[in-house]
């Protein structure tokens, strides 16, 4: 084998070249990593993605809430903007839907926008699949809107606490 500025490796006749991936001992050789050096590599890689991973994989959920409370607060303005053309928010029974489609029964929709007040002409469900709770007259304002979190039901605790249009500052 032919010595050159970086090293090689004679398999089958055919050389391989490892670049920059070998050491210099004190006589100015090239020499390899031994077994136990990658080995050590490898063993602080699997400690760090072990320290690593836990924390990135509770972020999906922490994401999943901040989209309902931007979802939410994009149905209010929504809403506002209802209000303005139409004179009154949609009503309970109306639901979010009059905010896509011009309602036909209850309180009529009087100037409602052609095309809606939602992007993409459809209401969006929650971050975990379900419609969001639309009531009006609201309990704590003109309007109220949750989203239930991970479970699908009123109150929880934790991961699973509503996310509210009254709570949001």
């Amino acid at each position: 084998m032919e010595k050159t500025k970086n090293a090689t490796l004679q398999y089958s006749n055919t050389p391989v070249r490892l670049g920059g991936l070998m050491k210099k001992d004190g006589s100015g050789h090239d020499r390899g990593f031994t077994l136990i050096e990658l080995m050590v590599v490898i063993v602080i890689l699997g400690i760090l993605a072990g320290l690593i991973i836990p924390r990135i994989m509770g972020r999906p959920e922490e994401a999943r809430r901040m989209k309902a409370r931007v979802q939410i607060e994009s149905i209010e303005t929504a809403l506002k903007l209802y209000k303005l053309d139409t004179g009154h928010y949609p009503t309970t029974d109306q639901g979010l839907q009059a905010l896509v489609q011009a309602p036909e029964e209850g309180t009529p929709a009087g100037n409602w926008r052609t095309g809606g007040y939602l992007e993409k002409g459809k209401v969006p469900k929650d971050p975990w699949g379900n419609e969001y709770v639309y009531l009006c007259p609201g309990i704590h304002g003109d309007c109220d809107l949750s989203a239930y979190g991970p479970d699908g039901e009123p109150g929880g605790e934790g991961e699973d606490e509503d996310i509210n249009s009254w709570e949001l500052e």
